[in-house]
């Protein structure tokens, strides 16, 4: 079957959707170039031809998951509903508990990201770009009278911090704390932080 001619955009997001699921299947150290080459039935070439190297094709890769999650996180933050609800919503989006399935893949860039210096770029890019969506609807709602919140900027630190933690703990080590456990965690932790009991983040 003759293979249909892509843009170089259209084969870049190809390649990077590959490299994504090869990286989740493989580990980052163990996925090779031939691996995504061969998942998309192309060349090596022309795997090189759009990323020199493996290290440019992994934190590209990296870049690709990174936009992706901030665009749900931004749609979930852009809703037109109390700050509250907002950051209730993206907070059981983030948390290990809810539907965000990308924390295997996070986790392992994180460890590679300690020797990668490309890899570290994109994820403390994206740590940054959490952190300042959160502080600016916690901000949002601290000055519509919803909640307390001295610091936004804090709070947005040791909530993500905290989510973080629950990730590497229910990822890495299986049974190691009951998902429902973690949920209420993670809802008791957002009430906190805002200066409110748990049980006000469900009230009408």
């Amino acid at each position: 079957m003759t293979r249909v001619r892509l843009s170089v955009a259209e084969r870049r997001g190809e390649l990077l959707r590959a490299a994504v699921e090869q990286i989740e299947a493989r580990g980052v150290t163990a996925v090779r170039i031939a691996d995504v080459a061969s998942a998309l039935g192309v060349s090596n070439a022309l795997v090189l031809y759009h990323f020199s190297t493996k290290e440019k094709l992994v934190a590209a890769a990296f870049r690709h998951a990174a936009e992706a999650d901030l665009a749900h996180l931004r749609r979930l933050l852009g809703r037109r509903t109390s700050a509250l609800r907002r950051l209730r919503s993206a907070v059981r989006w983030y948390a290990p508990t809810g539907q965000a399935k990308g924390w295997p893949l996070w986790i392992e860039g994180w460890a590679a990201a300690l020797r990668e210096p490309a890899l570290r770029e994109v994820t403390q890019d994206l740590d940054r770009q959490w952190k300042a969506a959160l502080a600016e609807v916690i901000a949002e709602g601290v000055a519509a009278g919803e909640f307390r919140c001295p610091d936004p900027q804090g709070t947005a630190l040791r909530l993500t911090a905290f989510l973080d933690g629950l990730a590497v703990q229910l990822t890495s080590y299986a049974g190691a704390l009951p998902r429902s456990r973690a949920q209420e965690w993670a809802e008791e932790t957002l009430a906190r932080e805002l200066g409110m009991e748990s049980a006000a983040l469900t009230r009408p």
